[in-house]
């Protein structure tokens, strides 16, 4: 099973594939084979970016310190950046079947950092009280504009931010059970 991307407009693709060494990888001129029983974390993420909504990631790590990136979208021109949802979805789900099947000891983690998602919490909670006392004063001013936008605002920003950090919620998961949030939608194929 074989996986490519590119992570920018200038340079070549970064190429997967799950062979029965282990997981070949080939990034900007560099190559290697990682044994599947080699690979130490591999950590989920929902990344979204102002061109794609929908941009997944998956950190690899190996006990000899190397990481690798695999995303879920690729650059095809210069102001277009397209999913791969069904094809990063298989490829990831596979490397974990086959990491299981080799005996991997992998840490599976998922979402954000301990810290940094407690960080991120703490912020929304500070932007939710400066949000709600604007809008207490725009209300008792009878400044209905400005009370309308700030309801619009916070929906959009609940909106944006709320997806963001609902799906980056750290966990940790196990092969049996990867996690819906950290993964493309599975696309139902044709079979005829």
């Amino acid at each position: 099973m074989r996986y490519a991307y590119k992570a920018s407009l200038i340079g070549s693709a970064h190429q997967f594939e799950l062979t029965d060494a282990g997981l070949s990888w080939r990034i900007a001129g560099r190559s290697g084979v990682w044994d599947y029983r080699d690979i130490s974390t591999i950590k989920l993420s929902y990344r979204p970016v102002s061109m794609q909504q929908q941009r997944f990631r998956a950190d690899i790590d190996n006990a000899k310190g190397g990481r690798i990136a695999i995303l879920s979208t690729t650059w095809q021109t210069a102001t277009l950046v397209a999913p791969q949802g069904q094809l990063y979805r298989d490829f990831i789900v596979e490397l974990h079947r086959r990491m299981q099947a080799a005996g991997s000891r992998a840490a599976l983690v998922g979402g954000l950092g301990p810290k940094t998602y407690t960080a991120a919490l703490a912020l929304l909670a500070v932007l939710a009280v400066s949000m709600a006392g604007l809008l207490l004063r725009a209300l008792l001013t009878a400044e209905w504009t400005g009370a309308l936008f700030l309801v619009g605002f916070a929906a959009l920003f609940a909106w944006q931010i709320g997806g963001f950090i609902t799906r980056n919620r750290p966990r940790r998961y196990s092969f049996d059970d990867l996690p819906e949030a950290l993964l493309p939608a599975a696309t139902k194929r044709n079979e005829t």
